[in-house]
């Protein structure tokens, strides 16, 4: 049930010392509060005056307080470093995110990518404050009781020692068939993410081509999945909870039984049998407490457990191999790929295929194919965002991968939609270059095409735009994509993948117009799959199925009359494609 790796982290050690004293403390209130009521209940039976017990009662109620105080005072004692961890945690989490790349993000699902980073972060702090206490106080409490039990009589402590383990043995099984269905509710809940923020993001889309209620259907579906887990899983934990409760009432009841006969038979004296009937629901009530928190702190050892395993990914090591001279990417500057290939965790077939390539000085590359031909993967692995196996080779130094802080510094990325942060205008457009002042970011704002726009924002610089503040349109996004990379003149290499795909006709060729003077003295690699760009191209390589199958200039792949013609042809609509 404790993830070995939390105690990793800092001030975890201590937390739990803190909570074991405490615990301790605890479990000695717990006998003294019963100790102190059999007392003043035997004397009352023996019709002892009333002010005989008086010192008695304070006792109980004393041992009562100190009881209920060590229980906050543990979690006073926990929160700290619950809050300190998961803040921790969730700081991490977004800078592995960063690190990774898209990759990762797409092999999760944006859906549960969001939910570990929030929801996912709330339901380890439970796991945190819920589960330690319940297991320390499972851990100390019923041992400090069953030692005080066998000093009173030893008999019924061995038969309460002989039922613990065999109550904990029924409630590993039960345990082992709850995690199963909280390891699919969780898997359905993560669908459900993935599914519910894929068709916010393309909800306009799914307007415009009909299939909103196509797709509400199948979200409903979906959901329905994960209630009929929910309840599944709900079924296994009202089981074990009533099993769990109906063991240790019979052996409560079991103990009673043999108390009362020995009271019977004159071999057992009052105060001694009324302590270990007493004390005997104290014995098992923090195993009860765990069982009963168990189930509600599955979702958050998952999630603990997925993010932890996002943090122990590997990053490469070796990504200070490169070093240029330079800063900027120049004239007679190479890079080249032989026998490269890349295959996603768990697919069955590879993404890349052998692919050969050289790119040189300041040219402009388009990667051409069908949808899952491979474009986006090939822009990922030069971007270094995934790493496949085979020759790479900058100016002629051997590398083992683009994942080079230096060749990453030269990096520009546009993708189809650049993210716009909950940030000001400002903010938003000095992403590549924090340095520039305020004329410098007007300026661009007017050369990308935005100064009317801008002009009738009554914040200016400081207008908050993206989630949760003013939205910008597809177009007004590029453009203030594009004038991040107008706005830094050193990184000279642009990676483009589709950034016009989701763009009406007369809003791309107003955005080409601006978008063409930014290819001057870069190295552009452009995956697009409309036609017109192909004519401000120098080499075009088409792919196919994460295979090379042409490449060349227009005129000569047009000339070979192959796969590239074909499928020119199908973009166009041609019928005999």
């Amino acid at each position: 049930m404790l993830d070995k790796r939390l105690f990793k982290f800092s001030g975890a050690r201590k937390a739990l010392g803190v909570l074991c004293i405490l615990t301790f403390i605890q479990s000695l209130a717990i006998i003294g509060q019963g100790r102190a009521i059999s007392v003043a209940l035997t004397r009352l039976w023996q019709q002892h005056p009333l002010k005989s017990v008086f010192w008695v009662v304070l006792i109980f109620i004393g041992s009562y307080f100190l009881r209920q105080l060590m229980g906050v005072f543990k979690e006073y004692a926990l929160e700290p470093f619950a809050g300190k961890t998961t803040g921790m945690l969730q700081s991490k989490l977004t800078q592995k995110y960063a690190k990774l790349g898209p990759s990762v993000i797409s092999d999760l699902g944006t859906g549960k990518s969001v939910s570990l980073a929030v929801e996912g972060i709330d339901q380890v702090h439970d796991y945190f404050t819920l589960v330690l206490i319940k297991l320390f106080d499972m851990m100390i409490i019923p041992w400090v009781i069953l030692a005080y039990i066998f000093t009173i009589n030893w008999k019924q402590a061995v038969f309460l020692f002989i039922i613990y383990p065999v109550i904990v043995l029924f409630m590993i099984v039960l345990g082992y068939a709850a995690q199963a269905k909280a390891d699919r509710e969780y898997d359905t809940f993560n669908r459900l993410s993935n599914h519910f923020v894929d068709s916010l993001r393309g909800l306009t889309t799914l307007k415009q081509l009909g299939l909103a209620k196509q797709y509400a259907n199948n979200i409903y579906d979906v959901s329905e999945e994960h209630r009929k887990a929910t309840m599944s899983t709900l079924k296994i934990a009202i089981l074990s909870t009533f099993a769990l409760d109906f063991f240790t009432t019979l052996s409560i009841a079991i103990v009673a039984l043999f108390l009362g006969l020995g009271l019977m038979n004159g071999t057992m004296p009052l105060l001694p049998a009324l302590t270990i009937l007493v004390l005997a629901p104290e014995y098992f009530l923090p195993i009860r407490n765990f069982a009963n928190d168990y189930h509600a702190t599955l979702n958050g050892k998952n999630s603990f457990a997925d993010i932890m395993d996002l943090l122990d990914k590997d990053l490469a090591d070796d990504t200070d191999v490169y070093h240029s001279e330079q800063q900027q990417w120049q004239a007679d500057d190479t890079l080249q790929l032989q026998g490269v290939n890349y295959q996603y965790p768990e697919a069955t077939e590879p993404a890349l295929k052998n692919i050969d390539l050289s790119f040189k000085g300041h040219q402009r590359v388009a990667i051409v194919g069908t949808s899952g031909s491979g474009k986006s993967t090939l822009l990922n692995l030069l971007g270094g965002f995934i790493i496949g196996d085979g020759e790479v080779r900058l100016n002629d130094q051997s590398i083992p991968h683009l994942q080079q802080k230096d060749w990453q510094n030269q990096l520009q990325v546009l993708p189809q939609k650049p993210y716009i942060f909950h940030d000001t205008l400002r903010g938003n457009l000095s992403f590549y270059s924090p340095d520039k002042n305020d004329d410098e970011l007007i300026k661009a704002l007017h050369t990308v095409g935005l100064g009317e726009w801008y002009d009738s924002l009554s914040s200016g610089l400081d207008t908050l735009i993206g989630e949760g503040a003013m939205k910008t349109s597809g177009g007004q996004a590029q453009r203030i994509g594009l004038a991040r990379i107008l706005l830094d003149q050193d990184r000279r290499v642009l990676l483009l993948d589709e950034p016009t795909a989701h763009l009406d006709i007369e809003t791309e060729v107003r955005l080409k117009e601006t978008m063409i003077p930014l290819f001057e003295q870069r190295l552009v690699i452009f995956a697009t799959h409309r036609l017109h760009w192909l004519t401000e191209m120098d080499w075009i390589i088409v792919m196919r199925e994460g295979e090379i199958v042409e490449q060349g200039t227009l005129a000569d792949l047009k000339s070979h009359n192959g796969y590239f013609v074909s499928l020119q042809s199908a973009m166009r609509g041609d019928k005999n494609a």
